[in-house]
């Protein structure tokens, strides 16, 4: 009696591309091997599947790409906690790079860097990664780690900066920790191209913030005081557009019709996913 052939013999071309294993069902109807993409693997795997729609890029989720809805994981959205611990943290400094009514010591700041732009940012992050956000575990949590190692380079029982006696020293190796930085955001920024108009804003005002605030302690390294005392200044123009732009992104992710009389436009770019499904769908209009 001859043995019935499988119902999968071989995997189909795109799952065998990745090596999942060829499709099986299982007790509740669905393919674990498959499953195990909901916390990883290639964001835009099977994401023109007519069985497995994809959501649009979206500030307010911390998403640059297409990706899937996280309502069956039962997590809520970490997002907008991480962008607004970015935010207020991010507006308080930027207050003090202006020097704002006299005011030079970023003191104030350390408190919410240590609290709430490290600590609950981080916390966002960690949260990011267990529902399968790999831009926004990196993210928020790089930029909770940031203000945590910022705070610590403040924090004078560290003893961190004492150890360089000449100003200039403590100038040049500020100015290194924040063109790390500028490079780090410059990466990030390159995976927002394909998002939305406020999403890709948020990271390249940042970076010129990180880029101007860099530049300023290399200027006051080599005693151009003058001029760092202005790249300082247009450092703390654009963390506070940088702030601004992160709660705009936070509010686009909280805010919805049982909640908002409102909704903010996230303005999708022309050659995104969304923007050429718009496109297509008035050319069709039109036709």
């Amino acid at each position: 009696m001859a043995t019935p052939a499988p119902e999968y013999q071989t995997a189909p071309p795109a799952e065998k591309e990745i090596g999942v294993a060829p499709p099986t069902t299982g007790t509740n109807g669905t393919n674990p091997a498959i499953q195990r993409y909901d916390y990883g693997g290639n964001p835009l795997y099977r994401a023109h599947a007519g069985d497995e729609p994809r959501l649009a890029a979206f500030g307010g989720e911390f998403q640059p790409g297409l990706y899937r809805p996280t309502e069956h994981r039962k997590f809520a959205n970490p997002a907008p906690l991480g962008l607004s611990a970015f935010a207020l943290t991010t507006f308080v400094l930027s207050l003090v790079n202006l020097q704002t009514r006299g005011i030079e010591k970023p003191n104030i700041a350390v408190s919410l860097a240590y609290g709430y732009g490290g600590l609950i940012q981080l916390l966002a992050g960690m949260w990011e990664m267990a529902v399968g956000n790999t831009f926004g575990a990196t993210a928020l949590s790089s930029y909770g780690g940031f203000w945590i190692s910022y705070a610590i380079i403040l924090t004078p029982s560290f003893g961190i900066l004492p150890e360089y006696p000449r100003d200039a020293d403590t100038a040049s190796v500020l100015g290194f920790f924040l063109a790390g930085w500028f490079i780090f955001t410059f990466i990030l920024l390159l995976c927002t191209l394909r998002s939305t108009v406020m999403f890709f804003l948020l990271f390249f005002t940042l970076d010129l913030a990180f880029l101007f605030l860099a530049t300023a302690e290399f200027a006051g390294s080599n005693g151009n005081a003058a001029t760092s005392l202005g790249l300082q200044k247009a450092g703390g123009v654009f963390g506070l557009l940088a702030a601004f732009l992160a709660w705009y992104n936070a509010f686009a992710g909280i805010a919805d019709t049982s909640n908002s009389f409102f909704i903010v436009p996230v303005f999708h770019f022309p050659w995104s996913e969304k923007g050429r499904e718009a496109r297509i769908k008035t050319d069709r209009e039109q036709a």
